[in-house]
């Protein structure tokens, strides 16, 4: 477990790492696309997507609440959900996340926030109605192991880049599209604008499949944390199941926050799968069986 949350905090130094590496080339490529001196545009573009990144690490969590419409709850509103997350919090000897709930048919939970002291988790109606108390139990004990993991402080750099590297090449296609060295430069290399242009389009795709890949090694860890929380990955298992069996696309979708949640939020598509923020909810059942064998 404390080697799983050493990794995950050089992960976090590695994704931050690659995510500039993908930064600096849009701004290489921006130097093409609207002119100026490469270094300069390039620099600029790593500093500002810099301090873009740290506004979102400390705004993220509660930006993501806001996006998902969870509403935060005290113990008086549902104790059940509440009494849960404070078993668990005292198990786990972590401090006491906010509670939220999501007003949602779609069963599905999370967790955000910067470090265990700055956590919250939710739920959302819909898982609250489907699961029995064991499975709930299972359910939370996943999104308090990503709070146990560090894994919230991963997710919440990765929302914040993801988030920086789409805001750019949004912008910087469309300026080069409506105004810019591309329409009005008949001397600019015909093969560099292409290679921008590519560069542009190319890398949301990078990032969002480096937030994919991050986020299904996550999940497997979650749910053996979960599991070995409350010694029972049977319900855990079980309240997996149910999610297949009764999944639906959640009433407010954001694809930037889609893997801060235990199932995918989303109706996926084929180009939704092959970017998909999940394992296969029938390969994290069978790994759970694994482990409560060896219980």
């Amino acid at each position: 477990m404390y080697r799983a949350i050493a990794k995950n905090k050089r992960n976090t130094v590695f994704i931050i790492i690659l995510f500039v590496i993908i930064i600096g080339f849009l701004g290489f490529a921006l130097s093409f696309l609207m002119g100026g001196d490469p270094l300069t545009v390039t620099i600029g573009t790593v500093i500002g997507a810099g301090i873009f990144t740290v506004i979102q690490y400390f705004a993220a969590s509660r930006q993501a609440l806001s996006m998902s419409g969870a509403i935060e709850i005290q113990k008086s509103d549902n104790p059940r959900l509440y009494r849960i997350v404070e078993n668990l919090s005292i198990t786990t000897g972590t401090p006491m996340p906010k509670v939220y709930i999501v007003n949602d048919p779609a069963p599905n939970a999370f967790a955000t926030g910067r470090d265990p002291e700055h956590a919250a988790v939710a739920a959302t109606t819909g898982i609250l109605e489907l699961l029995d108390d064991s499975e709930l139990e299972g359910v939370m004990a996943h999104e308090m192991g990503h709070v146990q993991n560090y894994d919230i402080r991963v997710s919440m750099i990765v929302f914040g880049l993801v988030v920086a590297v789409g805001f750019i090449s949004d912008i910087a296609l469309r300026f080069t599209l409506f105004g810019g060295r591309g329409n009005n430069n008949n001397n600019s290399n015909p093969i560099m604008i292409v290679v921008g242009l590519a560069a542009l389009v190319i890398s949301p795709l990078v990032a969002a499949a480096v937030q994919a890949s991050i986020s299904r090694q996550r999940e497997y860890l979650a749910d053996a944390t979960g599991a070995l929380t409350t010694r029972h990955p049977d319900a855990l298992a079980s309240a997996l199941q149910k999610l297949s069996d009764y999944s639906r696309p959640m009433k407010k979708q954001n694809s930037t926050m889609a893997h801060m949640w235990i199932s995918d939020p989303t109706k996926p598509g084929i180009m939704d799968r092959l970017f998909s923020t999940h394992p296969p909810l029938a390969e994290r059942i069978t790994r759970l069986g694994k482990i409560g064998g060896g219980f």
